[in-house]
């Protein structure tokens, strides 16, 4: 049985959930998935798959402090390098120790070995950076750093509809990339409505509680709605009510939260990749809320609110009345335009080669 290192970045909760119909897939295909994280991915992994090995990872323990991506990763650059040396070292030692056969990282930069086979999972290939010298920079750093691995894997479509816009565009593409289609562990089918909204909150502290904090004061005015707040909180399960109108869990599993997505008319989210990902199979309604000063999260609210998909709002602006009142001229994504297996043929393929 083929062991294979299954290795998502710790920064919010959706590099770890795009990672579980990988994992799931593996095992369906006959192989055995290694985890790897640290933190609240390592958390919910070991939630999901409690059959299954999970090895902790150096964290890189990032925050995001000020609404200033640049400021935040440059403040904390010296330590997130010396975290990705330590972790390439640690999947180097642990692709020994657990016979592995190949590597399949999620943003994670050090993820990757000199003699096993490993993949880097990103919709990332362009960085938008307010500043342009910046930018070149950081997407040069970028380019390097994928270099490292056999290959790059996009989690969208090859071609139009796509929801990555031109964030997975590649000007000069020396490195061998694949769009391997949506990943997301969600599915449809019939469910009672139960709530009116579904609020999903994630990402980096101390944002994570700032969002949650505001959303929460502003959906108990609002008593004649029904709210679910899943706040991202994988440590312990929490469960209780703020409000008569608001209801609080501190996680879900994968299949729960499937459950009450479906059975809300609206969503809440931040607008991270694997959260549009999430709203594109299920054709749910949202309201997005990039985390501030986070670039790519910015760009991919303006991206799909400017073609009338969902709708947009800044944290430090948030009108969830108005936004929920928005969501009617909205049009969404439609599930049908999208096909969660679409990877599986491409997953296939390289476990037959490593």
């Amino acid at each position: 049985m083929k062991r294979i290192l299954i290795a998502p970045l710790n920064w919010g909760l959706g590099h770890v959930t795009r990672c579980i119909p990988i994992i799931q897939t593996l095992e369906k295909l006959g192989a055995e998935p290694v985890l790897a994280s640290d933190g609240v991915a390592l958390h919910l992994l070991r939630a999901e798959f409690p059959h299954l090995t999970a090895l902790e990872l150096p964290s890189y323990r990032i925050r995001y402090e000020k609404p200033n991506m640049v400021w935040n990763i440059g403040r904390q650059l010296p330590r997130i390098l010396y975290a990705i040396r330590a972790e390439h070292d640690a999947t180097e030692r642990l692709a020994r120790e657990h016979n592995i056969r190949g590597i399949v990282s999620d943003n994670r930069y050090g993820c990757f070995s000199n003699h096993v086979p490993s993949v880097v999972l990103t919709h990332q290939l362009n960085l938008q950076v307010p500043n342009r010298g910046i930018e070149w920079s950081a997407n040069k750093l970028l380019r390097i750093a994928l270099s490292k691995f056999n290959e790059v894997w996009v989690p969208d479509a090859p071609e139009e509809p796509r929801l990555s816009g031109v964030l997975s565009q590649l000007s000069q593409n020396h490195i061998q990339t694949r769009f391997i289609g949506i990943l997301s562990r969600m599915q449809r089918y019939d469910q009672d409505q139960e709530y009116d909204v579904a609020v999903v909150l994630s990402g980096p502290e101390p944002q994570r509680t700032i969002l949650e904090q505001r959303l929460i004061e502003q959906a108990i005015g609002m008593s004649s709605l029904r709210f679910i707040f899943i706040q991202g909180k994988t440590q312990a399960k929490q469960h209780y009510y703020a409000s008569d109108n608001v209801e609080v869990v501190s996680y879900l599993t994968s299949r729960e939260l499937n459950d009450v997505l479906l059975a809300s008319n609206a969503v809440v989210c931040r607008s991270g990749y694997s959260s549009i990902m999430d709203l594109a199979v299920l054709g749910k309604k949202a309201i997005l809320i990039p985390t501030p000063g986070q670039t790519e999260q910015e760009y991919l609210a303006d991206f799909l609110s400017e073609k009338n998909i969902f709708v947009a709002q800044n944290q430090s602006s948030i009108d969830l009345e108005s936004g929920l009142d928005t969501l009617d001229y909205t049009h969404g994504l439609q599930p049908q335009m999208f096909d969660n297996q679409a990877f599986v043929p491409s997953l296939k393929a390289w476990l037959d080669e490593v």
